[in-house]
């Protein structure tokens, strides 16, 4: 039987692999990939605890305005990547402080 303990490691699983990935990681992508690992542990955390409790949708709730929240940061950031690739014609984060602005 999997109980409310299940989820909650396999949650913190995610978020610390997603953590580690925002950390290690040196190009934009793999931050942005970071982002996502770190919100989707969220939403399991959400929905978990949602299905622990009789009849309450609100986590079901949280958890599509964190998919939404997923989508709007994906496409904000992909902008903000390529207009960082033609200024510095590489997605390395470590390079970054030659923008001026």
């Amino acid at each position: 039987m999997v109980g409310l303990t299940h989820y909650l490691v396999l949650s913190g699983a995610i978020f610390s692999l997603g953590v580690l990935t925002m950390c290690i990681k040196r190009n934009a992508i793999g931050i942005l990939i970071g982002v996502e690992l770190v919100l989707n542990a969220a939403s399991i955390n959400f929905i978990a605890f949602s299905k622990y409790q009789s009849g309450v949708l609100t986590g079901h709730i949280f958890a599509v305005f964190v998919i939404l929240l997923a989508a709007a940061e994906a496409a904000i950031a992909i902008a903000i990547f390529m207009n960082y690739y033609t200024n510095v014609q590489t997605i390395d984060v470590d390079r970054g402080d030659t923008l001026r602005g």
